[in-house]
């Protein structure tokens, strides 16, 4: 099957192309033309001086450091008898017995009625014979058991290192009869003292006394 020259496009594209190419460079002459004439500003450039200061600098002084000190001279053992002569040192006679006569130093004094601030209950005092021997020595007095007045005395004393009492303070009073006779009682008691590092110290104790017709 024959195609139609006049339809065949091998046959037309290179007279499309040679004339695209030609109308491309006639395209270009025309603006060539046209923009053959450039008008531009000049453009100037200020010069800039450039000032340069000079500034003096003082000199600097160095501090020159103090010398070390000297190292001391060693002695240097010399043959020379006569200096050895110069350097004889007189004997000393020393008793030295009258050391032994001095007197011994005194003793610290230990304040044996400072009372501790605080003791554990198995280092604080006891009484001997327990709430037995208070009873015993506890007397009524006969004006407040007329007056069938009972009741309950606090006293607050001092148990000292000897195992008394002292210092006695009523700390809840019932009757003024209740309270001297709550005293009495206690002042005949024997106590075992507070201890503190194994040695008998003072230490406050508070005790309550029951009075009671007939108990």
């Amino acid at each position: 099957m024959k195609k139609h020259p006049k339809v065949s496009l091998k046959v037309k594209s290179r007279k499309v192309f040679e004339n695209c190419i030609i109308l491309s460079i006639l395209i270009h002459i025309v603006i060539l033309f046209m923009f053959m004439k450039f008008d531009g500003e000049a453009i100037f450039i200020e010069k800039v001086e450039a000032v340069i200061q000079v500034q003096d600098i003082p000199e600097t002084e160095q501090v020159k450091k103090p010398l070390p000190p000297q190292a001391p001279a060693v002695p240097i053992e010399s043959d020379d008898e006569e200096l050895l002569d110069d350097m004889t040192i007189d004997e000393t006679d020393i008793d030295f017995r009258d050391f032994e006569k001095l007197p011994e130093p005194p003793k610290p004094v230990i304040e044996q009625d400072e009372i501790p601030p605080f003791l554990p209950m198995e280092n604080r005092p006891k009484i001997i014979g327990g709430t037995r021997a208070l009873n015993e020595a506890l007397v009524y007095p006969p004006t407040a058991e007329k007056a069938q007045i009972e009741g309950k005395v606090i006293i607050k004393f001092i148990v000292g290192i000897d195992g008394k009492a002292r210092d006695f303070e009523v700390i809840k009073s019932r009757h003024p009869s209740l309270d001297q006779a709550a005293i009495d009682a206690i002042r005949k008691l024997n106590f075992i003292p507070a201890t503190q590092r194994d040695k008998n110290v003072p230490y406050p104790m508070i005790l309550p006394v029951f009075f009671k017709i007939g108990g």
